[in-house]
């Protein structure tokens, strides 16, 4: 779907400000008995740490909760690299990169810290963002094990002290979400997902926007097709497959502010359509990255500033869903019947 993505994460992801003044919406109140519409905003691999930054500002001036799926190679440099070993790799294998050096994962984890410590949800992305459509379970807990590991051994084995007192508890308790490198599933995955700790996963796709699943022990969440552009075609709403749609994965920089518009309304069409309709939740998938001259974190900022501050929409994380969606619903039923949006207000 996206092969060559793994190459390009490693670029920085920089959130600027939409130009010109941005259209207020009138104000909306919450109507009573009336769901709130959920908005599932989440970034994969979280690199960048200027993009932590950033995005948690965007978190404090929308009072939204993020999800962040991590890649586990990014709390690793070159030196301590072979501690990871993937499944049918060399040790030290990763298709994206490791950290450029210990002041490098210092200030990443001090994000992750600060994140969690802010409500956001610290997820997995595994950890070299290896294709594993053809892994075994028994490969899939391997890494699954892997990617906990070093989150959790991240501060010793980088020589980084002082480590926080409350790190192995976060890292052995926080993580109950993941998100498969280039959405690429299988029934091993899901197999192994629930035996390894995970409440929920995040892999998915669908036609559009669709009600949460609970089956096989997890809740499975689904990236949906949304219409975009002059003729409306379908296209998976997560910004790396809207610089393939738009440029060719070529980054274009000139036509940052077509690109931007062009996403920016996708969103919001997408958003109003659930908004005056179902109110099923709208999930958009990002990564810390700039791509097309940093077009999609425009259109995502000037989305967010424009939907998550209403008072009748949740712009909440995976986990804050699962969590709600736990608090009331019976632990039984898993034969993949939809979870209802309306119990997320």
């Amino acid at each position: 779907m996206f092969q060559s993505l793994g190459s390009r994460v490693l670029a920085s992801l920089f959130v600027l400000l939409a130009t010109g003044p941005a259209l207020a919406d009138p104000p909306h109140a919450h109507v009573p008995g009336r769901p709130k519409q959920v908005v599932i905003i989440s970034f994969d691999s979280a690199r960048d740490i200027a993009q932590w930054q950033r995005s948690r500002d965007l978190a404090r001036r929308t009072g939204a909760h993020f999800t962040y799926f991590l890649s586990c190679v990014f709390l690793l440099t070159r030196e301590n690299r072979d501690s990871y070993k993937p499944p049918h790799k060399a040790a030290g294998s990763s298709n994206i990169g490791f950290a450029q050096s210990k002041e490098e994962v210092a200030a990443r984890l001090g994000q992750i810290h600060l994140a969690a410590a802010e409500g956001h949800d610290i997820a997995s992305h595994a950890c070299g963002h290896f294709d594993g459509k053809d892994w075994s379970k028994a490969d899939w807990l391997s890494e699954l094990a892997s990617a906990r590991r070093v989150l959790a051994d991240a501060y010793e084995l980088n020589g980084i002290a002082p480590e926080p007192k409350d790190w192995r508890d976060f890292a052995a308790r926080a993580v109950v979400g993941f998100r498969a490198p280039y959405l690429s599933t299988s029934k091993a995955l899901y197999e192994a997902l629930p035996e390894a700790g995970f409440l929920y996963d995040a892999s998915g796709v669908s036609k559009g926007p669709a009600e949460p699943e609970r089956r096989g022990g997890l809740i499975r969440f689904s990236l949906p097709l949304v219409p975009e552009g002059p003729k409306d075609r379908p296209v998976i709403a997560m910004d790396y497959n809207f610089f393939a749609r738009h440029s060719g994965a070529v980054e274009t920089p000139s036509k940052a502010k077509a690109f931007s518009e062009r996403a920016y309304h996708a969103f919001r069409h997408a958003f109003d359509a659930q908004y005056e309709g179902k109110r099923i939740p709208l999930e958009i998938g990002f990564h810390f990255t700039l791509m097309n001259g940093g077009a999609y974190w425009d259109a995502l900022e000037r989305f967010a500033g424009e939907v998550c501050v209403r008072p009748d929409v949740a712009c909440i994380s995976y986990r804050d869903y699962v969590e709600r969606e736990r608090a009331t619903t019976p632990a039984d039923g898993q034969s993949g019947e939809p979870v209802p949006g309306g119990k997320n207000s």
